[in-house]
Parts: structure tokens; sequence; C-alpha cells
């Protein structure tokens, strides 16, 4: 319950979650936008200007490492968070405006947390996502509360189907000085 004033969208009040790295998490309808019927270079636009919006007025925490501690991108959602044997649909959008293909492990373990954290889900309930732009489907539970570092917790299990997409061959040659790789100073 973040409230943010994103240019050009005014003030909106958004959720920030870990699943192993952190998103801003917010209802397409606050931005003006349907996650199901928008363009996605719509959804694009409204969730990177998101993005800017939070890293400019919050500071993000993490119990562990500072280093882990930025926001990775936006998730925007059909703003169906309570539990439902239907599917809930969102858009990630990451990095450099990229769009996943599916709705996003990392950000479906992030949702769940949050779900959990606010009540609208309970242990071993299990969430369908559905990937706005491809149609994908995840699946999501909470199955054990616990903590990490001062902050309530859970550990979530997230389940989908993936297919290979390539594969790579390194090649160690023993001549080589520089063989076990080399840090920066």
């Amino acid at each position: 319950d973040l409230a943010i004033d994103v240019p050009d969208h005014g003030k909106v009040v958004v959720d920030i979650g870990y699943g192993g790295t952190f998103y801003a998490f917010l209802s397409a309808e606050q931005l003006g936008l349907d996650v199901c019927s928008s363009k996605t270079r719509d959804l694009v636009n409204a969730a990177s200007a998101v993005t800017e919006a939070v890293k400019k007025q919050f500071k993000l925490h993490h119990p562990e490492s500072e280093d882990l501690a930025f926001l990775y991108g936006t998730i925007l959602t059909d703003g169906k968070d309570a539990f439902s044997e239907e599917p809930t649909t969102n858009i990630c959008v990451f990095a450099d405006e990229q769009v996943d293909r599916s709705p996003t492990g990392s950000g479906v373990t992030a949702r769940i947390a949050l779900q959990y954290h606010k009540g609208l889900i309970q242990l071993n309930q299990t969430r369908t996502f559905r990937s706005s732009t491809t149609g994908s489907l995840f699946t999501g539970k909470a199955v054990k509360a616990t903590k990490f570092g001062d902050y309530n917790a859970v550990i979530v299990e997230v389940s989908g189907e993936a297919f290979y997409t390539g594969t790579a061959t390194f090649t160690v040659e023993e001549e080589d000085p520089l063989k076990h790789g080399f840090l920066f100073k």
C-alpha cells in the first residue's frame, strides 16, 4: 500500500513484493488500462513509468544483501488478488522494458507472498496465474510461513510448463590463464 506519484498517471498505490527479486504490483485499472485488452505497448509504457517512479520515491532494503535491493520491474494485474479458483492475469515488465512470456516465476512467488501477507489466501491454496501476452499458465501456493531477516515471509511453490530454447557448450583450454575467471578491483 505504497502511494507513488507516476508522471502522466497521477497517484497510484503499489505493493512491493520479493520473490527472488523485487517487483512493484498494481492493477492496470489504476493506470486507466485493462491488463487483458489494452495494447501491450500501452501496458509496457505504463509499467515502466511505475518502475521509474518507485525507484525515485522509495528505497528498497534486502535483509541479507543491499546489492539485491533494487526494483527489477512492475507487474500489472487484473486486480483479482483474493483467492479464487479462476485464473488471475498479469503482465510482467522487467529490466529494460522486456515482457515476460510467462506469468513470471519470481513474480508469481512475490505475488503469492503479498496475497498471503494481506490475508487474501491461506497456506496451501493454489492460485493460477495467466500471462496477458501469451496466455501461458503458472500455479503457485504458499506452503510454509517463515521469517527472512526481520520480515515475515512464506515459502512458495510455483509450477508451470517450460520448453528448451537452446543449449550451450563451454570449453576451457588448459593453457588459458583466465580459465577460472577474474575479478575487477
